[in-house]
């Protein structure tokens, strides 16, 4: 299954960062890929465009959606998508995504992703969503699993079951962060493992990275997705695990806050590179 233009190698790319511009411009790294928030650069000229367009001479991009809502009983904000529309027509992105979630409601937007309720309702109320998005957009949409802090009552599905029907009746594909199935594994206290395991591989079009940070409490630990560290080593080990079950994907190393000088994260993108090399040179497992 295709999920956009060839453009995007089976390599491992990186979560750019305006700070990082000149370094990469200047030095041209060989990173595989970048990706961007979409909603960073719907404004309507100015220098966050040009420097978009310099990077876009030079390398794949990706468009991973923050504002889309999929989640929400209201269908997605058509005039969002019309200006999501304006920049995948100008940088011709390879892979273009958003997440398991919801952030508006009634004209009151939230400062984050929330999670819904697993059940068949939700399910139907997303895949409505996503096909009105993917309709507007002209392109399938990868969807991100998220991150869990906290059930709820009535879940009439698993959450790896809700995501493969919504892919396979609307056509999306998966975005699987292993960073995400190894917080919400903790925090839930389900094996992350099996989790991703669950995904068949002709769905999973990408593979996000990142690491998170842990608070302390009386009732125990709780693991906060905040994408403010390096990759840790039990997400590197889920992410070998699932990449010689299903071979290379592109995979993108996030780093959204404490983000460190630019050769840091190079050096995150290098391993995972490195890592998909040389599973690359082993077949997938069946």
């Amino acid at each position: 299954m295709s999920f956009g233009p060839p453009d995007i190698p089976c390599r491992a790319g990186a979560g750019f960062k305006l700070e990082h511009a000149g370094e990469i411009a200047g030095t041209r790294p060989d990173v595989g890929w970048f990706e961007v928030h979409p909603e960073n650069y719907m404004v309507e000229g100015g220098p966050r465009l040009a420097t978009l367009d310099r990077l876009r001479a030079d390398y794949p991009l990706s468009l991973h959606g923050v504002g889309l809502s999929l989640g929400s009983v209201t269908p997605p904000d058509l005039e969002h998508l019309k200006n999501f529309r304006q920049l995948i027509d100008r940088f011709e992105p390879g892979l273009v995504s958003d997440h398991l979630s919801w952030s508006a409601e009634g004209g009151t937007y939230f400062a984050d992703l929330l999670p819904l309720p697993m059940t068949g309702e939700a399910l139907e109320i997303v895949c409505r969503n996503v096909a009105i998005a993917q309709d507007v957009l002209r392109r399938p949409l990868l969807i991100e699993n998220p991150s869990l802090y906290a059930g709820f009552e009535g879940a009439e599905l698993e959450e790896a079951d809700f995501l493969i029907a919504l892919a396979r009746r609307t056509g999306c594909g998966l975005l699987l962060d292993v960073n995400n199935a190894y917080v919400s594994g903790c925090n839930m206290g389900f094996d992350p493992a099996a989790y991703l395991d669950a995904f068949p591989s002709d769905l999973i079009g990408e593979i996000h990275l990142a690491g998170h940070s842990i608070e302390r409490h009386p009732e125990g630990e709780l693991l906060i997705d905040t994408h403010s560290t390096a990759v840790p080593d039990p997400v590197w080990q889920l992410y070998e695990a699932l990449i010689a079950r299903i071979g290379p994907r592109p995979t993108l190393v996030e780093w959204d806050t404490d983000v460190p000088a630019w050769p840091v994260l190079e050096a995150e993108v290098q391993k995972a590179d490195a890592l998909l090399a040389a599973l690359a040179r082993e077949p997938a497992l069946a």
